[in-house]
């Protein structure tokens, strides 16, 4: 038995999904994913440069379009018995839930194509940044983080943490990074996963108040506090206060 991880944004590259669309019927289930979440997924999955499919808006339904074609071949012939348990980093959470049985794929589309929208229209209020910070003690770090003004937003374990914050607060940590800490800046447009995405958060809820959820078909694990979920309703809202609220896959599972 396997359990599937579905990837979240920044897993995309300029042309990633060109091979998928040479089968036709491949290519309209792209067109029909892009038409749910208001994005021309063909475009940007197939000629559009790296900035343009950076952008949040475009980077979420796309990643989660490619990650819905990718169940779609994976649950094939049969396969499907050999998935033991889904689980999704960040937007990925949409795919997985779709994965489960939770979110039908035209839901999932329309729930991400906002996401994305208001994701990206929330980062633009104030200018915020990302970085990855690797190695270190935990605890340090996240007493350096409160002194510096950063907030975590991704425990990814392995050793490492997204913070999110002012541009000022990011470059304080990374001159004060303990020895043998490395502080990566990220092309995020803005603090995802932090309380910047508030206003995203109240958007998101009311389109996925327009849904009704099912509950998943396979066991299935949330970001929130890496707990498996049963409730389809459960597992939807926590998709929407986890806008705002850090990722921790290092709970997961």
């Amino acid at each position: 038995m396997i359990v599937v991880v579905c990837p979240g944004q920044g897993s995309q590259t300029p042309g990633f999904l060109e091979p998928w669309i040479a089968d036709a019927a491949v290519r309209a289930r792209l067109v029909e994913l892009g038409e749910a979440a208001g994005v021309d997924l063909v475009q940007h999955g197939t000629v559009s440069d790296a900035d343009t499919i950076r952008d949040t808006a475009v980077a979420q339904p796309l990643i989660v379009a490619a990650g819905l074609l990718t169940l779609d071949a994976l649950f094939a012939d049969g396969r499907a018995e050999r998935v033991g348990g889904i689980a999704g980093h960040s937007v990925g959470e949409i795919t997985a839930a779709a994965g489960a049985g939770i979110l039908s794929p035209t839901d999932a589309m329309r729930i991400v194509g906002e996401r994305g929208r208001a994701m990206a229209d929330a980062a633009a209020l104030t200018q915020t940044g990302m970085s990855a910070v690797v190695g270190g003690d935990q605890n340090e770090l996240l007493a350096l983080f409160d002194e510096v003004g950063v907030i975590p937003a991704n425990y990814n374990g392995g050793g490492q943490i997204v913070v999110a914050g002012a541009p000022g607060a990011l470059a304080a940590l990374a001159e004060r990074a303990p020895r043998g800490v490395r502080v990566i800046p990220l092309q995020v447009a803005g603090a995802f996963h932090t309380h910047y995405m508030q206003p995203a958060v109240e958007r998101l809820a009311a389109v996925a108040a327009t849904v009704t959820p099912a509950d998943p078909v396979l066991p299935i694990w949330t970001n929130n506090d890496g707990s498996r979920v049963t409730s389809g309703a459960r597992f939807v809202e926590l998709l929407v206060g986890q806008v705002s609220s850090p990722v921790r896959c290092d709970l997961d599972m």
